[in-house]
This record gives C-alpha cells, sequence and structure tokens, in this order.
C-alpha cells in the first residue's frame, strides 16, 4: 500500500516543480518585455522588424586645441623681476570688486562686477576672451577711438563700459599691476602678431551668412526663466557678484564690446552654459545668437557714445547705434539680419 502512495506523492511533487519553473520562465520573460529589453524573434530574419537607433550628437570642437593659446605657467610668474606686480594684477582682475566695486577696500569706482565676469579665470581661458593677444598688438590705432592707445587705455576702456565706473590712474599702484599682469600673460606672443579668440571671428564670419532676424525672441521657457532670475545676479554677502547680472543697472552698460551681438553670441557658443568649453561645446550656433539677442535687448546702464567711431564707415555692421554710413536700421544693425548690409557696403567700395 505505501509504494504506490509514495509513487503518487513523488510524482505530484515533480508535476509541482515544472509549473514553478514555467511560471519563473513566463515571468521573466514579461519582466524583460516591460523593461525594454528587445527579445530575438521566433521567426525568420526576413521578418524581423529594424529597432529605432537613438542617434548621440558628437560635440565638435570649435578649434584646433593643438593651435590655441595658452597661458605662462603660474608658478614661473615668481621668477619675474616684477612679480609682486603681477601677483596683484591677476588679484585684481580675479576680484575686481573687492577691491574697486561699490564697497572697494581701495576706491569705489565700479558696479560690482568682475573682471573675469567676462574674461574667464583671469584671462587666461582658450576662447574665453582672454588676454592673450593684448601685449602683441597694443599700442595700436582703433577705430572706434579714432586714436592710437595702449593698454592702460584698453583697461579704462572696460571700467568705463563693461564695468559701468570710472577710469584709474595710469600711475596708480592698481593700473600698473593690472597692465604688468596683462603684459605677462601675453609675454611669449610674438610682438605684432594678432592671437585672436577664434569664437569672435568664427561669429564675425558668419553674420555675413545669417539671413535670419537675430532673435527668436521667446525662447524655450524654461530658459527664459532662467535669464530672468540673473536679472540682479547672485551677490555674495560682501555685495560681490558670484554670477555677474546680464541686464539692470549693475550690468556692463551699452558702450561695452559684448553690447555688439556678434562678439558676445561667440562668447556664449564657446563658453555656455556652465561647463561647456570650445572642445566641449553645449548649444548651437542659433542658440548662442538667440541667447546673445535676448539678453542684448534688455535695459541696461547708457554711456555718451557721441566720441566713438568718428569715422562712421568703420562701424562694424553689428554696431546698434547710428548714424552710419548706409540706409539700414538701428534695428537691422543691432539685430540683423546682416547679410544685406554687408552686400551694400562691398557695392559701395
Amino acid at each position: 500500500m505505501m509504494q504506490p502512495f509514495i509513487k503518487l506523492i513523488t510524482l505530484l511533487v515533480a508535476l509541482l516543480g515544472l509549473a514553478t519553473a514555467l511560471v519563473g520562465v513566463i515571468g521573466f520573460i514579461v519582466f524583460l518585455s516591460y523593461s525594454g529589453i528587445q527579445l530575438p524573434s521566433l521567426a525568420g530574419e526576413d521578418n524581423a522588424v529594424p529597432q529605432p537607433v537613438a542617434e548621440v550628437p558628437i560635440p565638435k570642437a570649435l578649434a584646433d586645441p593643438a593651435g590655441m593659446w595658452r597661458a605662462p605657467d603660474w608658478p614661473s610668474v615668481d621668477f619675474e623681476p616684477n612679480a609682486a606686480d603681477i601677483k596683484y594684477g591677476k588679484e585684481l582682475v580675479a576680484n575686481t570688486s573687492e577691491y574697486l566695486g561699490p564697497n572697494g577696500k581701495v576706491k569705489a569706482i565700479s558696479n560690482g562686477m568682475n573682471c573675469q565676469n567676462c574674461h574667464l579665470q583671469a584671462g587666461t581661458v582658450p576662447l574665453g576672451n582672454n588676454y592673450g593677444a593684448v601685449a602683441s598688438t597694443y599700442p595700436k590705432l582703433r577705430a572706434r577711438s579714432g586714436t592710437e592707445e595702449d593698454i592702460t587705455k584698453r583697461i579704462n576702456d572696460c571700467f568705463e563700459r563693461s564695468l559701468n565706473g570710472q577710469a584709474l590712474a595710469k600711475d596708480s599702484k592698481e593700473m600698473i599691476a593690472m597692465a604688468a599682469y596683462i603684459n605677462w600673460l601675453g609675454k611669449d606672443v610674438p610682438k605684432g602678431r594678432f592671437q585672436p579668440d577664434p569664437e569672435f571671428m568664427k561669429f564675425l564670419l558668419w553674420i555675413v551668412l545669417l539671413t535670419r532676424l537675430g532673435a527668436n525672441w521667446f525662447m524655450i521657457g524654461s530658459v527664459k526663466v532662467v535669464m530672468q532670475r540673473m536679472v540682479k545676479g547672485c551677490p555674495d554677502r560682501m555685495g560681490r557678484y558670484i554670477y555677474p547680472p546680464l541686464w539692470g543697472k549693475n550690468s556692463y552698460n551699452h558702450g561695452a564690446g559684448l553690447f555688439r551681438l556678434s562678439r558676445f553670441a561667440g562668447f556664449v557658443r564657446a563658453n555656455m552654459p556652465l561647463g561647456a568649453t570650445f572642445e566641449n561645446p553645449m548649444i548651437s550656433d542659433e542658440e548662442a545668437w538667440d541667447v546673445a539677442a535676448y539678453v542684448n535687448s534688455m535695459d541696461r546702464p547708457v554711456k555718451d557714445l557721441s566720441q566713438d567711431w568718428p569715422d562712421i564707415s568703420k562701424k562694424p555692421v553689428d554696431h546698434p547705434f547710428g548714424p552710419f554710413s548706409d540706409e539700414f536700421t538701428e534695428e537691422q544693425h543691432k539685430f540683423g539680419p546682416f547679410k544685406p548690409i554687408r552686400e551694400a557696403r562691398a557695392k559701395s567700395k
């Protein structure tokens, strides 16, 4: 009697184990299906449905890193006879507001921004509006003023325009230090050689080809919200800007270089958003143009520009203020399209 009973129990246990295994296999297949994992087709290859493959964008460097200007090694400054001036000059460029801002411990002559807000990492970043070309190209005749300018005049232009402030005395300790630092950065560039920040040159050429209006005024909503939050910048407890205001009373005035759309768009393309570099840009040409147009459409301090461009025929096509030597409007000179302006100028020569 016991032997048939034992066989029956054994058979039931085996069937239960088989059922458990089948449930496990089916459950695993369902799990894989819901996880998005494609199982091999049981049909022939001819009936297989091709699955879409997401394209991963590969960032393209804006310039060849091998040809870029690089700042001298900072430790080597100790071997310079004016090392103290150079070090103080770098400190002033990096932390301008601490010394020369609204609560500056030396003077109160600027708006709270730092020079390195525009000249990244104290003017040492490739395509970051660096100082590499300054020592080799100054003094030089500048069409904007119609005069020959030296480095001290160029520095004061930044104080009066980008920092919306007052000029430094040429013989002041601070001016001597800042000039020493800028000269040291460019010491290895042969005199007379122009070592441009290529992003500016890129955009000056690009505007020749640009035919659309320069501003897609209301960009992606989230981008616009971020921009609006930056209007007042992000000051620390001392009133110094960690992130500078892009517009408003404490931003650069409309005489600054970045108020030209091509210059600002080039800067944006190579350096924004935070983390972008010329080797790994994060936005397109069009997006950079739109960001620059949006920012420069906002209110900011004004400056008397009546003495600028004594020869109006030399004004860049994207200089936003008249009078001009052509018949195009200020609006078009500011936001584009610029191709018709360039074509008209070429015909008049």
